[in-house]
């Protein structure tokens, strides 16, 4: 089933339902994809309100698709890796506002989806968000690093990245994780509020000035982050140990062995 998207005014909110918890996958970054392609088509100058269903916002990579594919060869891991460092360039960049309206959990690649919206608004009770793919073997790539720089400051991005913690609502905000804390029940109203507070006539304005911000962060990219992540980021997401911890989480979280 492909992402909705739904009218709200000016504003195209856009709900990810590829599966139950927003696991992405395959079938999740070609439904981003057709969700961006139907929105320039069909709202070309709509801001956009991006959130997911029920108490998850998105819970990352779906491990039983990609630790399999880490166990393989490394040319695949890299040919895999630049069709899902396009799901998140695309995010990055889009020139109108985003707002992500994170309605619950959103952990590792699910996190970033929402760091790379221009801004960010949660629920303030029962969801966690954290990026743990260190402590389970996924080196994290150089990319991403860099936009979540961009988006949170290099000592928010260093202790989320480098350690694996999982945080709370009230921690996400006091670390600027999030923007704003809003009752479930104003999520959406809230979202759509700030991701139309932009004028009509100034949407261009707006595209404008988020290149220009965006300026240093995608030269990093492109200069530095690209090059390590091209030389180095499959070995390292394919090296025996990682896939040795690979196998060590997915025990403790199926309570099973890894089949590969």
């Amino acid at each position: 089933m492909s992402w909705t998207i739904e009218r709200r005014g000016r504003v195209a909110v856009m709900t990810m339902n590829t599966n139950p918890v927003n696991a992405q996958n395959r079938a999740f970054f070609a439904d981003l994809h057709d969700a961006f392609d139907r929105l320039e088509r069909d709202h070309p100058q709509s801001p956009v309100v991006l959130t997911g269903t029920g108490t998850r916002f998105s819970a990352g990579l779906d491990l039983g698709e990609h630790f399999p594919l880490f166990a393989g060869d490394t040319e695949a891991v890299a040919s895999w890796f630049q069709d899902y460092r396009a799901t998140n360039m695309r995010l990055f960049t889009y020139p109108r506002p985003t707002v992500a309206a994170v309605n619950g959990h959103a952990f590792a690649g699910g996190l970033i989806t929402a760091a790379v919206c221009d801004r960010r608004v949660a629920v303030p009770d029962g969801a966690r968000y954290g990026i743990n793919e260190v402590p389970i073997g996924i080196p994290m790539p150089a990319v991403y690093l860099r936009m979540l720089a961009y988006a949170w400051g290099e000592p928010v991005a260093s202790r989320t990245c480098l350690q694996g913690e999982i945080f709370t609502s009230d921690e996400a905000y006091s670390m600027g994780i999030v923007h704003e804390l809003v009752p479930a029940e104003e999520l959406l109203d809230r979202a759509v509020a700030i991701a139309e507070s932009t004028p009509e006539d100034c949407i261009e304005n707006y595209a404008y000035t988020k290149r220009a911000l965006q300026a240093p962060a995608l030269r990093d990219i492109a200069d530095l982050s690209d090059p390590l992540d091209r030389n180095e980021l499959a070995a390292g997401m394919t090296s025996e140990p990682s896939r040795r911890a690979h196998r060590r989480y997915w025990e403790q979280l199926k309570g099973r062995p890894a089949e590969w």
